[in-house]
């Protein structure tokens, strides 16, 4: 065991290194520039589209409810955990290289959603799309997409599923001395209870817990923020600092260089939004829309709800205390950070948000390895899939948190490959069908030119 372990963290470390991390934010910054900045300047269009309903289309869910999947599957506790253990390895200046992330990884969930649109098509158990179906269709890959299904297939296992019920079993061990046994069986049961119904039965839960968990959270961290507004400008200034700067050791800080800004802040800045993995798409691809260019304005507005709105709230709480300068583990950092302004109730917040956040990861990524499945194995090994699915739950509460990890970080990593492949070949799709929109042709489809939707070729 102890020789596997250390063979996933070598190939997670020579994964995640300098070359991925330049390729992951060089193509969002690509996509930036051939869009012409689409992400700042239609990003109040995005916001309002949200809230349309398109009618006489027969795909699975709404505009709001393929959003509220796809959050549900990114607010998690990358949003908690990952931001904390980006502040704990590279300094306060990682979340200025979180928010780089986010900015131009906008840019990425945009075009991942306009191909999963373009290049859906019907399948037994209703629509289906991603990455595999556009390197497939689009591009003309089919064994790269089937790469792509397999290793979502495998990845589901870690950051939509053993990562998750891990920090919660963690947690909950620490706030309220349950044990971690109880925890996993708990939130397989609950898992079990939504995942059944399918994409319409998720989209539903999703579209009633994501706005609850991410307003609730943003209220109580604008209340801590409130009662240290004092200390506000020195978080800012320690972050816009520090990432052209080390970070000097301080406390129980050990102290971090700018290349740990930037590698922890980037990589924690991708776990948490997943933009460039094509794992978001998938749930886009099940939208009622009649043209990709407005879901995927939708879709843009995950990553941007995401990291710069949730995970700056997280990161303003930590670098507003003291708490991430006495050499706290990251997994109790935020927890600490928020009591020491809320006293015992901040602690038993963050407890409970993290719950909330995993046991929605665990639900929307659920969906994902089920399409991905489908996509290698057919039709009927997505009941088994779910079984297994579940299963796993209770086995990622009792394991331990490094191979947790550095299993999410392997698998999210082979993801991220076939899919940013995909991304540049059919760049040239994603501006044709921007400019289509923009240009006032979104009028002709709002009256009922639809987008064709492929058939199933099976």
């Amino acid at each position: 065991m102890a020789a596997l372990e250390s063979l996933i963290a070598t190939l997670s470390g020579l994964v995640w290194g300098p070359p991925m991390l330049v390729l992951l934010v060089g193509t969002g910054l690509y996509l930036t520039i051939i869009l012409k900045g689409m992400q700042f300047r239609a990003l109040p269009h995005a916001l309002r589209l949200i809230w349309h309903k398109e009618v006489g289309t027969e795909c699975d869910i709404s505009h709001f409810a393929a959003l509220m999947t796809a959050l549900a599957a990114t607010v998690g506790i990358g949003n908690i955990v990952g931001v904390a253990t980006a502040i704990s390895l590279g300094g306060p200046g990682a979340v200025f290289w979180m928010w780089m992330t986010g900015l131009v990884g906008m840019a990425t969930k945009y075009s991942e959603a306009v191909l999963a649109v373009k290049y859906r098509e019907r399948g037994e158990h209703g629509m289906r799309g991603g990455p595999m179906y556009y390197l497939a269709h689009g591009a003309e890959l089919p064994k790269l997409g089937w790469i792509f299904a397999l290793f979502t297939a495998l990845a589901t296992f870690g950051i939509g599923n053993m990562t998750q019920a891990n920090a919660v079993a963690t947690i909950f061990k620490a706030s309220f001395h349950i044990e971690p046994q109880v925890t996993g069986l708990v939130l397989m049961v609950l898992t079990g209870l939504v995942i059944l119904g399918g994409i319409k039965s998720i989209g539903r839960f999703t579209s009633f817990l994501v706005p609850f968990m991410i307003g609730g959270y943003t209220i109580t961290a604008l209340a801590v923020l409130g009662l240290n507004a004092g200390k506000i400008p020195g978080a800012l200034a320690l972050i816009f600092g520090h990432a052209f700067s080390p970070t000097a050791a301080t406390g129980g800080f050990a102290g971090a260089a700018v290349a740990a800004a930037m590698r922890f802040g980037i990589a924690r800045g991708v776990f948490s939004n997943e933009s460039g993995l094509g794992s978001a798409p998938i749930a886009a691809a099940a939208a009622r829309t009649r043209d990709p260019v407005k879901q995927a304005l939708v879709s843009m507005t995950q990553t941007f709800i995401d990291t710069l709105v949730v995970c700056s709230m997280t990161a303003m709480m930590i670098l507003t205390s003291t708490s991430w300068t006495q050499g706290i583990a990251p997994g109790q950092l935020t927890s600490a950070s928020c009591g020491e302004t809320l006293g015992q109730v901040g602690v038993v917040f963050v407890a409970i948000a993290t719950a909330f956040f995993a046991y929605s990861t665990l639900i929307g990524w659920n969906y994902y390895g089920e399409k991905a499945i489908e996509y290698l194995l057919g039709p009927r090994s997505i009941k088994p899939y779910r079984v297994i699915f579940v299963s796993v739950v209770l086995v990622g509460a009792t394991m331990k948190l490094e191979l947790a990890w550095n299993f999410s970080d392997l698998m999210n990593g082979m993801m991220a490959l076939p899919n940013i492949v995909g991304l540049l070949l059919l760049s040239p799709v994603v501006k044709t069908e921007t400019e289509r929109y923009f240009r006032g042709e979104k009028s002709r489809a709002d009256v009922g030119q639809a987008v064709p939707v492929q058939s199933d070729p099976n």
